[in-house]
């Protein structure tokens, strides 16, 4: 699979930040040389820094970029998507593949315009920057396309396949948006420290820590769930247990499920209007 990957052409449509972190994936993985991998962008810059940073191919039109692909990535935003293939539907070839990173826009809405494509939709995180993504998709029963995808992207991260686009929709959800919603967190926990006389800087420093410390630990720990992590730090009557009923007393978890499913509703509401 890995000789067939590297004869394929693949293109990126949109060339912002999660085709950055793809391609840089593909290319320290060793997965396929530059010159097979092509980027089209509305601007220029992007493309500029693309080609400067990777050294990948660029060119002027979306039309280009098609023609010389085997596989297109789809990476514009999700509300300029539609009208980004509307006039490209001729430029499809039946052997190309399609990969769809916009949330919100389903298989039967991408079906309708590129009829006779193989189609995946994708969602990464951008961890996958330095190779902890959490990279979710859906292509129905095809054992070629799962092939591809662990070939393409498994140097990113951890691979998830999902059962329908009910369930893409959560893991967009929980991990893509939940790379923000921790990020939330931590500014939190680096406000919390400043006020006590800590840098900035340090206090960055020792947030960062605990939550890649605690993070580690329960990976290396996998056969302990996360309250039994937790138990091994909070003594009866302690420090920890105490600020631990005062976060069940204020209901984050609440909160927390309420953010997600604000989220959830966004997305929906993408869903709806772009069909």
């Amino acid at each position: 699979m890995n000789y067939l990957l590297k004869s394929q052409k693949i293109g990126f449509l949109g060339s912002g930040n999660m085709s950055y972190t793809i391609i840089k994936g593909l290319l320290d993985g060793q997965l396929i040389h530059p010159d097979k991998i092509y980027a089209s962008n509305r601007s220029p810059g992007k493309l500029i820094k693309l080609q400067t940073d990777l050294g990948v191919n660029t060119v002027p039109t979306n039309e280009q970029l098609v023609e010389s692909s085997d596989i297109v990535v789809l990476a514009v935003k999700p509300q300029d998507l539609l009208s980004a293939i509307e006039p490209l539907r001729q430029c499809f070839q039946p052997h190309q593949i399609v990969i769809s990173l916009a949330a919100g826009i389903r298989m039967d809405v991408l079906k309708k315009y590129l009829p006779i494509s193989r189609i995946i939709r994708m969602m990464p995180n951008t961890p996958a920057l330095i190779g902890k993504g959490v990279i979710g998709y859906v292509c129905g029963n095809d054992v070629y396309l799962d092939d591809l995808i662990q070939s393409l992207f498994s140097s990113l991260g951890k691979i998830v396949k999902v059962e329908d686009e009910d369930q893409l929709e959560s893991l967009m959800i929980a991990c893509s948006s939940g790379t923000g919603f921790v990020f939330e967190l931590m500014s939190y926990w680096q406000d919390w420290l400043e006020e006590y006389g800590f840098t900035p800087e340090e206090s960055k420093t020792m947030t960062t820590e605990t939550f890649l410390g605690a993070a580690m630990l329960a990976d290396k720990m996998s056969n302990f769930s996360f309250e039994e992590l937790q138990n091994k730090v909070a003594s009866k009557k302690g420090v920890t247990a105490a600020g631990l009923q005062s976060m069940r007393e204020l209901e984050i978890d609440r909160a927390l499920r309420i953010s997600f499913e604000k989220a959830g509703i966004r997305s929906q509401e993408l869903s709806n209007t772009l069909k």
